[in-house]
């Protein structure tokens, strides 16, 4: 595991338009791993919390981010409140009216489909729309400005609006070396060791090392 606690909220002192997003979340259904970023040079990275949407207390759905993340500007996460009926004659939301209270099924009652997972080492492209219940696995690709309503599968590449997976980041037999490794949860001072190979462009060279390094 990482187990250097995230203090500072910038990951660069001279840059403050990206900032560490466990370190200014407040929402206790926010839960982000160490050293995920959201990059906002407009709004400022310090509201990546406004970007979560329809997110209310009373249906409990949490949005989970796992480490090592890049997050771009303008990238939102719609969770289950934003969800109307689909099973009746209307998916009109008559029980938020004031002059229908009562008369409808209660909010909760309404499709949830759980919570929101991004896995580790994942890059979500600028205004990127991430719908409610989506899983995006391990080291997945999000391009920008595609809208996310279904699972991603780990290293895949996803773009478009429905979004749609194009390719794979690496053959399977490297996807799995990966997964197996998880670097992304060694101490931190073993990820520094590691940062040049898997930061490096020989994609051979860097696998040969991880497999010596780590008898995988």
């Amino acid at each position: 595991m990482v187990n250097k606690e995230i203090k500072p909220i910038y990951p660069n002192a001279n840059f403050k338009s990206f900032c560490y997003i466990k370190s200014v979340v407040t929402n206790p259904n926010i839960i982000v791993g160490d050293y995920s970023y959201y990059d906002d040079s407009e709004d400022g990275p310090e509201s990546f919390e406004k970007h979560v949407t329809h997110h209310y207390d009373f249906i409990g759905d949490r949005l989970i981010i796992g480490k090592f993340c890049s997050i771009a500007k303008g990238v939102e996460f719609v969770m289950n409140g934003a969800n109307h009926m689909l099973d009746s004659l209307t998916a009109y939301p008559f029980e938020i009216i004031d002059e229908f209270k009562g008369l409808s099924r209660p909010f909760g009652k309404r499709g949830n489909k759980g919570d929101t997972i991004v896995g580790n080492d994942v890059w979500i492209g600028q205004n990127a729309v991430i719908m409610p219940g989506v899983h995006i696995g391990d080291g997945a690709i999000i391009g920008a400005n595609a809208v996310v309503a279904k699972d991603i599968p780990p290293y895949g590449i996803a773009v478009g609006n429905p979004a749609e997976v194009k390719r794979y980041r690496f053959d399977k037999e490297n996807i799995d070396l990966l997964l197996k490794l998880k670097w992304w949860d060694k101490d931190i001072e073993v990820i520094k060791e590691i940062v040049p190979y898997i930061s490096d462009n020989n994609i051979e060279s860097s696998i040969k090392y991880l497999k010596e390094r780590f008898k995988l």
